[in-house]
């Protein structure tokens, strides 16, 4: 009797054993699928956080053209990646894109500012808005002809100015600035300074406008950087 008790505790105290080898099996078992489940969350959401920052294929033909451009009218020190960025926030690389105001090709020019544009800088040559070297040509040459007209205490706020200036006219940045400056805010600078300024803007085309800068120089333009594409105005490397 005595034996068989033995044998029973054995058989009890092995059971138990395995009871708590299969416990601490399951806990470090469930441990591994968190990290993984975690890991796998991870990359999904960096993956969805950058999809939006993928140059596109489509970007890659006009590539040599635009730095042809941007370093006739900007020099060799001109900022591509911020053109690139502005042409992937204008048409996402498409030629034939044309907005519902009406904006044209890759650069987005509306007919209007594409006729007029070859009277202040001839060299741009004769309005072909559906021409990607024609757009992309007179996209960079404009921005310099902006840039050239507004001040900002860094070379990333004057971007900033000529961008919002592209996007919304060069008297709304103006007016901006002076309602700025009316503020408190400092009418040179750009980020949370004249960016928060409205002077009078539907609060659509504001929010639109303040949306078109922060995109190219915050969300597209260091995905350029990091391409190779060049400098870019508010990042160089």
């Amino acid at each position: 009797m005595a034996a068989d008790r033995q044998w029973e505790r054995e058989i009890a105290e092995l059971a138990e054993e395995q009871r708590r080898a299969k416990t601490r099996a399951d806990r470090v078992l469930a441990a591994l699928l968190a990290v993984l489940i975690l890991l796998v969350a991870v990359l999904f959401l960096g993956c969805y956080a950058h999809a939006d920052t993928v140059i596109p294929r489509a970007a890659l033909p006009y590539r040599s053209e635009l730095t042809r451009a941007a370093h006739a009218f900007w020099g060799l020190d001109a900022p591509v990646a911020t053109f690139g960025a502005q042409i992937q926030t204008e048409s996402w690389w498409k030629p034939g894109t044309v907005s519902s105001a009406g904006a044209q090709g890759l650069a987005q020019f509306l007919p209007s500012t594409a006729k007029w544009l070859p009277s202040v800088i001839p060299a741009v040559g004769s309005a072909a808005p559906f021409d990607p070297r024609w757009s992309l040509r007179a996209c960079v040459a404009y921005d310099k002809w902006l840039f050239d007209r507004v001040d900002g205490a860094t070379g990333c706020d004057r971007m900033a100015f000529a961008l919002s200036a592209y996007n919304g006219g060069l008297g709304w940045v103006r007016r901006d600035m002076k309602k700025a400056a009316a503020l408190g805010f400092d009418s040179r600078r750009w980020w949370g300074e004249v960016e928060k300024a409205n002077a009078g803007r539907r609060a659509s085309a504001f929010r639109e406008n303040r949306t078109y800068v922060r995109r190219i120089l915050h969300d597209f333009e260091p995905t350029y950087v990091r391409a190779g594409w060049g400098t870019g105005a508010c990042r160089a490397d």
